[in-house]
């Protein structure tokens, strides 16, 4: 189960921004807790197409595409050295597949934040630099050991091909810049997959507002620099009013909408976290449907249909003949028939090497 990690500083709101995306009440306290053990949901998968199918084949069972959310205790500035819930807590983030950093833009009096004033891109800047010492810290390890056999002349090439990737990667995270910047080849990113490396993870910058806070970021004197610092590394930031959108998940959706118009919210926090988590992750859906069951399926973008059959069932892979494929929009088109999507050519058979796309409906011709 693909996985998605909320960090940031403490009292940034992370547990307030799990509630508005998972639903799930998680405690919300006014102070840095002690706790390592992270709130942990499952989450479906926000999408209108799966909804339509479901209206048109009454299935028996339903199953959503579903992403976990991990709400993760804050990260203090010296974490990498043990400060606060220390290393401890770091090996939650690097069982996470991407990460959702919570940045603090709120202000309340209740909760007074831990560097004493309301700074976003410094506190951005924290965390990125907690995650840094991180990683330097497992490259240092392994280069020691990489060393010793260096000098004792046992190195093999692929440990030599690691020690030259490490060194860069060092000089890299010294100039303070995440590995996510680093141009790594397919095979180097192969190289690397048992290390964990935490800044070379996908982010998602979640910016916490208040309902006083309903500019652009360029435009907001507390938030401009932090907005081109993010456009100046490519960062997404999603702004989430938090507080008040947690309240909005308790309401009806007349009530939500009224509060949404407000504040100029087209979707609600919840919709366009897991829409933007799911695209970080670069992550598609394919459906398989019938009466017994729709079920929203999920694939990295850019994998083919031998690998949606083996989403699906091992077997379906290892005896792939053909995928059955029909576009979910081809389909609505065409009045909800198969029957008349094959009529018009849309409905495709095709081989192992097709690549699925997002919103294709699949059937797996298969033996065994």
């Amino acid at each position: 189960m693909l996985k998605c990690g909320i960090v940031g500083l403490p009292l940034a709101g992370k547990s307030t921004v799990f509630n508005v995306i998972t639903r799930a009440g998680a405690e919300v306290k006014p102070y840095a807790g002690g706790k390592t053990e992270p709130n942990r949901a499952l989450v479906s998968v926000p999408d209108a197409r799966f909804d339509k199918l479901v209206e048109i084949f009454a299935p028996r069972s339903v199953k959503p595409a579903e992403v976990e959310f991990v709400d993760l205790a804050g990260i203090s500035s010296g974490a990498s050295k043990g400060a606060g819930l220390g290393n401890a807590f770091l090996s939650f983030v690097s069982e996470s597949d991407a990460l959702l950093h919570v940045v603090r833009a709120f202000n309340n009096s209740a909760v007074p934040h831990p560097e004493d004033n309301i700074n976003p891109l410094r506190d951005w800047q924290i965390v990125e630099t907690e995650l840094i010492y991180r990683d330097l810290g497992v490259i240092g390890n392994r280069l020691a050991r990489l060393e010793e056999k260096a000098a004792k002349k046992k190195l093999t090439q692929p440990e030599s091909l690691e020690l030259e990737l490490l060194k860069s990667l060092q000089d890299f995270l010294m100039d303070e810049r995440p590995l996510r910047e680093f141009n790594l080849s397919s095979e180097q990113i192969k190289m690397l997959s048992g290390f964990d490396f935490m800044t070379l993870k996908p982010e998602l910058v979640v910016l916490n507002l208040d309902e006083t806070q309903t500019g652009e970021l360029d435009a907001m004197p507390l938030t401009r620099d932090f907005a081109e610092a993010m456009a100046a590394k490519n960062l997404k930031v999603v702004k989430v009013f938090g507080s008040i959108e947690m309240e909005l998940t308790q309401l009806d959706s007349a009530e939500q909408e009224e509060f949404m118009k407000d504040l100029a919210i087209k979707e609600p926090g919840r919709d366009r976290l897991i829409h933007e988590a799911y695209k970080l992750l670069g992550l598609i859906s394919f459906f398989t449907s019938g009466s017994d069951e729709v079920r929203a399926w999920t694939l990295h973008d850019g994998q083919t249909a031998v690998d949606a059959a083996g989403t699906i069932h091992s077997d379906l892979a290892r005896g792939f003949i053909r995928a059955q494929v029909v576009a979910y929009n081809d389909f609505i088109a065409n009045n909800n028939s198969f029957a008349a999507c094959r009529d018009k050519g849309v409905l495709r058979l095709e081989g192992k090497e097709y690549i699925v796309k997002d919103g294709d409906m699949i059937e797996i011709r298969f033996n065994v």
